[in-house]
């Protein structure tokens, strides 16, 4: 038995179906469908070409961005390249650690000012011991010590308080000349002023040899100028 053979135009995908061509929404022929143009679908204004997307203004650009900041490899004080950093004053090295920061004072300066601290003091110390050799005078005793307390009360304030604060004597103010620390600079401080001025014993041993080693040392140093890392600089 044979399969009657439908009417043209019959079957639900035959393309030619009388009063069906191109209906809305039929399988096969749905009119856009894959080739759908609705605005925007696939091409929305912007989409995949947004204004600034990948190419936002500034961006790479911005001002500050990293690597390319207006001016950051010489931002004042940047690593590296600070103004003035290898040349700051007094900067670690830079006047030679251990090395004199100043011109060396002479061996005839440095002796004038130990004349103008001896003369200042010795005065009134020399008055007082004049006076307490006479021990059958309670009145002149009395006076003598008195100006042998000055001549102390002197030395005291002018080599282990002035010096150790300023760096000069009065006798180092005249000859224009200052103690110093080779490491800083620096006036070095009551205790290591005390400690230099025992020292200077090591100066008077041998032949007072010490004394003289500014002569010819090359950074005119005494004993005790060595051993406390002392300079003494003009002014």
């Amino acid at each position: 038995m044979s399969t009657p053979t439908p009417p043209p135009g019959y079957g639900p995908q035959d393309p030619q179906q009388p009063g069906q061509p191109g209906q809305p929404g039929q399988y096969g022929q749905q009119p856009g469908y894959g080739a759908q143009q609705q605005p925007g679908y696939g091409q929305q204004p912007g989409y995949g070409q947004q204004p600034g997307y990948g190419q936002q203004p500034g961006y790479g650009q911005q001002p500050g961005q990293y690597g390319q900041q207006p001016g950051y490899p010489q931002q004042p004080g940047q690593y590296g390249q600070q103004p003035g950093y290898p040349q700051q004053p007094g900067q670690y090295g830079q006047a030679g650690y251990g090395a004199p920061t100043g011109e060396l004072a002479s061996w005839p300066q440095r002796v004038g000012g130990y004349l103008v601290d001896g003369v200042i003091y010795g005065i009134p110390g020399g008055i007082g011991n004049a006076l307490t050799q006479n021990d059958e005078n309670t009145g002149l005793l009395i006076v003598g010590l008195v100006f042998s307390l000055i001549g102390v009360g002197l030395f005291v304030y002018n080599r282990w308080i002035q010096q150790a604060k300023t760096g000069q004597t009065w006798g180092k103010k005249v000859l224009n000349i200052k103690l110093v620390g080779a490491d800083t600079g620096q006036p070095i401080g009551v205790g290591k002023t005390i400690l230099r001025d025992i020292t200077h014993i090591l100066d008077s041993l041998a032949c007072y040899v010490g004394w003289l080693w500014p002569l010819w040392d090359q950074k005119k140093q005494t004993f005790a100028d060595k051993i406390n890392n002392t300079y003494v600089v003009k002014v």
